[in-house]
C-alpha cells in the first residue's frame, strides 16, 4: 500500500479561506477508495479553528523543530475524520493569530510549518512513501525533504493551485532560517529573493496544477508570473490534474439552504429564482433572465471588463445579482450599478454561502470572466445547480466549459477568448438570443444536466501519478 501524507495550509471543514481547502477536503476522501492507497493530511493548528473541532483532537507527540539558531516546540494533534487521519502542528506564537494569513511574518511561520512537517515525518506511525505539498504555504516542505531526508528515498509531489502567491522573502532569511550548507541556496533563490514555491518547483519529483490548461498557460510568461523558465525546464515533469467538485456537499437535491429543491428541473428552478426575486426586491418575472456573478471582487476574476459593459448589458431586459466584497473600487461601482438600476441590479456586498447557493439555484448565468483561472469552483458548481456558465477560455475554464453550438447543438456554456470587454458582451448578447429560443435552450440545458465533474476522475490521475514514481517500500 502506499503512503501519501498530504501537506497544505487549509482544508475543509476544519479551516478554510478559498479553494485548496475544498481540494485538501475532497481529494483524499476520493482517493481512500482505492484500496491501493492510504492517505494522511498535515495542517496548522490555527486559533481559528473551531473548538468543535479541537475538543475531538487527541494530543500525539511534542517535537523540536529548529529554525535558524532558534530551537521551537511544536506540538501535534490528530483528528480522524471520515476515515482519514489528519495530523494539526501547534505553536502558539506562529499560529494563536486571528485569520490565517496576511501577516507580515507569513514567510517565516510557514518556513517553521513546512520544517515542522519534516520533523514530524518520522514520529508518524506510517511512514509516508510521497509526501504531496499545495501551494507555496507549504512549498518549503517539499525542498527540505529533498535536502535533509528524513525518510530514506521519499518521493515528492507538489501542487500549484495558484502561480501568483509564492511566499517571497529577503534572501538574507536564507541564513536565519535554514542551518544548511550554501550550495542549497540555489535551489531556493529566485531573482535575488527567497521564493518557497520556486523551492518546490526544483525539488520536487512531479508537479501538478489544478487544469490541463492552466499547466500549459503558465509556461507562457503572460501566466508563468516570472516562474515560467523553471516551468519550461521541469516540463517533463509538469502534468495538469482537473480539480473535481464534492457532489454530496453541493447537491440541489438536497441542499438545505435552497427553499424548492430539485435534481434538473427547470420549473423547479424558477420557481427559485421567484423567490429570491421576492426575497431582494426584484420584479417578480419568473421568465427575465437572471445572470450572476458570485466572487472575490479582484482585478484577477475579469471585473474591469465587466465595469466596460454592463451599462450597455443593462438596456436588455435582463436581471443582475452579484454577491462578493473585496476592493473598495469594485465595491463601489457595484454599489452605485444597483442605485442606478433598482430595477435590474442587486449588489451584495458580502458573503453568506447559504445565500450563494440561493444565487446558484435561482440563476440561469452565471458569468465568470476571469483573467486567469488555475481551476475555478465557481463554474462547477454552476454547472451542478444547473445554471448556464459563461467564461472566459482560460485554465480551468477552459477545460470545464465548452461554448454551445447552435448546429450541433453540443456545449455546456458559453465562452469568449480575449480579455475583451467587447467580446464579453458579444457572448452575452448571444446567450439571451439562446435563452430566449425554446429549442435550443432546452438542448443547452440538457448538455449543462449531462455535465459531471466529481472528484473520482480527479482521483484516478493522481492515482496514475502516485504509480509513476518509483517508491521504495520499507
Amino acid at each position: 500500500m502506499k503512503n501519501v501524507l498530504f501537506v497544505a495550509s487549509e482544508c475543509s471543514p476544519f479551516i478554510k479561506t478559498g479553494g485548496l481547502a475544498d481540494v485538501i477536503g475532497s481529494l483524499p476522501q476520493a482517493l481512500k477508495e482505492n484500496k491501493r492507497i492510504d492517505v494522511q493530511v498535515m495542517l496548522p493548528l490555527y486559533d481559528e479553528i473551531l473548538d468543535e473541532w479541537k475538543t475531538k483532537m487527541d494530543f500525539y507527540t511534542s517535537i523540536r523543530v529548529p529554525l535558524g539558531w532558534r530551537n521551537q516546540e511544536a506540538k501535534i494533534y490528530t483528528l480522524t475524520y471520515n476515515q482519514i487521519t489528519y495530523y494539526f502542528i501547534s505553536n502558539d506564537y506562529y499560529f494563536s493569530r486571528k485569520g490565517v494569513y496576511g501577516y507580515y511574518d507569513d514567510g517565516e511561520r510557514f518556513v517553521f510549518f513546512s520544517r515542522a512537517v519534516i520533523e514530524a515525518l518520522n514520529h508518524l506511525e506510517q511512514k509516508p512513501h510521497i509526501l504531496h505539498a499545495h501551494d507555496w504555504q507549504a512549498g518549503m516542505a517539499v525542498a527540505l525533504a529533498k535536502i535533509i531526508q528524513p525518510i530514506k528515498d521519499l518521493k515528492t509531489i507538489f501542487t500549484i493551485h495558484n502561480l501568483k502567491y509564492q511566499g517571497i522573502m529577503p534572501i538574507e532569511t536564507f541564513h536565519d532560517f535554514f542551518q544548511l550548507p550554501p550550495e542549497h541556496i540555489g535551489g531556493m533563490e529566485w531573482h535575488g529573493m527567497l521564493n518557497c514555491l520556486k523551492s518546490a518547483l526544483f525539488h520536487a519529483d512531479k508537479i501538478t496544477t489544478v487544469s490541463p490548461a492552466y499547466a500549459e498557460e503558465i509556461k507562457d510568461p503572460y501566466y508563468g508570473e516570472g516562474l515560467d523558465p523553471i516551468l519550461i525546464e521541469r516540463s517533463a515533469d509538469l502534468v495538469g490534474i482537473l480539480n473535481g467538485i464534492d457532489n454530496k456537499e453541493y447537491n440541489p437535491l438536497t441542499d438545505p439552504a435552497l427553499p424548492v429543491k430539485y435534481r434538473s428541473s427547470r420549473a423547479r428552478k424558477t420557481e427559485n429564482k421567484i423567490i429570491l426575486q421576492e426575497k431582494l426586491g426584484l420584479p417578480v418575472n419568473g421568465e427575465s433572465p437572471l445572470y450572476i456573478m458570485i466572487t472575490r471582487l479582484d482585478e484577477q476574476k475579469g471585473l474591469h471588463l465587466v465595469m466596460h459593459i454592463l451599462d450597455e448589458f443593462l438596456q436588455e431586459d435582463v436581471q443582475f445579482i452579484l454577491l462578493g466584497t473585496g476592493d473598495e473600487g469594485f465595491e463601489a461601482y457595484f454599489a452605485d450599478m444597483a442605485h442606478r438600476y433598482p430595477e435590474k441590479v442587486v449588489s451584495l456586498l458580502t458573503f453568506n454561502e447559504d445565500l450563494a447557493r440561493q444565487l446558484y439555484a435561482a440563476a440561469d448565468f452565471f458569468i465568470m470572466p476571469s483573467k486567469f483561472e488555475p481551476c475555478g469552483l465557481a463554474q462547477l458548481i454552476a454547472l451542478q445547480y444547473k445554471t448556464v456558465p459563461i467564461v472566459r477560455e482560460t485554465g480551468g475554464l477552459k477545460d470545464t466549459v465548452q461554448p454551445f453550438n447552435e448546429i450541433t447543438v453540443e456545449g455546456n456554456g458559453f465562452s469568449f477568448s480575449n480579455y475583451n470587454a467587447h467580446e464579453l458582451l458579444t457572448v452575452l448578447r448571444y446567450s439571451l438570443t439562446i435563452y430566449h429560443n425554446l429549442e435550443l435552450w432546452a438542448a443547452l440545458n440538457r448538455n449543462v444536466n449531462k455535465s459531471q465533474f466529481s472528484w473520482k476522475n480527479s482521483a484516478q490521475e493522481y492515482m496514475k501519478l502516485y504509480d509513476s514514481l518509483d517508491v521504495q517500500y520499507a
